[in-house]
């Protein structure tokens, strides 16, 4: 590997990577939680997500839209992944916010966390597989090769209305992913979950990375760093 990447996490170090820091998190995140009276909505229904704004040390609900219902995410089409991402996290924060409203439920001490996240692979992006044979398309791909996650964080304040929202990237390099390892995969059914397929802390996949270029929680939907900043910009007059 061309030696820009040398200083990215190894496959010896990733696993560590992603269950250190936990309690470093929580300790930081629980003085703030504890003093303020703000309430947090994820909206969203990823394990992962869910798993790291615990880590964090946030208190939560969890709120999602229902896509065919509330939002039709395929007539959402954007030439850049960045753009793209943006646009549905904001889809998806005004759908729920919607609802809130009309169910008489919108606490105005609350903020708002939506996300998306896609994979760009030789330049296409790659939302979440439709078929089996589309999912298997997209994990060969990876095999011997590299994609790039890019993952959106939006806050809404539904006291002022303000929103303050970003995006984060990050590269994945893997190994040759053996065929049985992909079979395994596609018929567990978790890659018609995630975007592009990719679930990169699954135990199946996690032997098979070779090295990530930025932050694996980006990777994973919701990067830690930027929802932290957000959660603080979103809370300012």
């Amino acid at each position: 590997m061309n030696t820009v990447y040398a200083a990215t996490f190894r496959t010896a170090h990733l696993q560590t990577t992603l269950e250190s820091g936990a309690e470093f998190e929580r300790k930081r995140a629980m003085a703030r939680s504890e003093s303020s009276p703000i309430k947090i909505i994820l909206g969203s229904s990823s394990m992962a997500r869910k798993e790291i704004l615990a880590e964090m040390g946030y208190e939560f609900t969890v709120v999602v839209s229902v896509p065919t219902a509330e939002i039709d995410e395929k007539s959402i089409r954007k030439d850049k992944p960045e753009d793209l991402v943006m646009a549905l996290a904001e889809a998806k924060a005004e759908a729920i916010r919607s609802r809130l409203q009309s169910a008489g439920q919108l606490n105005p001490t609350t903020l708002l966390i939506t996300a998306d996240t896609v994979v760009v692979y030789k330049g296409s992006i790659r939302e979440k597989p439709s078929s089996k044979e589309e999912a298997r398309e997209f994990i060969k791909g990876y095999s011997g090769s590299h994609a790039e996650v890019v993952g959106s964080v939006l806050i809404s304040n539904l006291k002022t209305g303000i929103r303050k929202g970003g995006w984060d990237r990050a590269e994945v390099y893997f190994h040759d992913i053996p065929d049985e390892v992909i079979d395994n995969l596609i018929e567990e059914g978790i890659t018609f979950n995630v975007a592009g397929g990719l679930m990169l802390e699954h135990p199946l996949t996690l032997p098979f990375v070779e090295a990530v270029v930025g932050a694996t929680d980006t990777v994973m939907g919701l990067s830690k760093a930027l929802t932290e900043k957000l959660i603080w910009e979103a809370q300012q007059q």
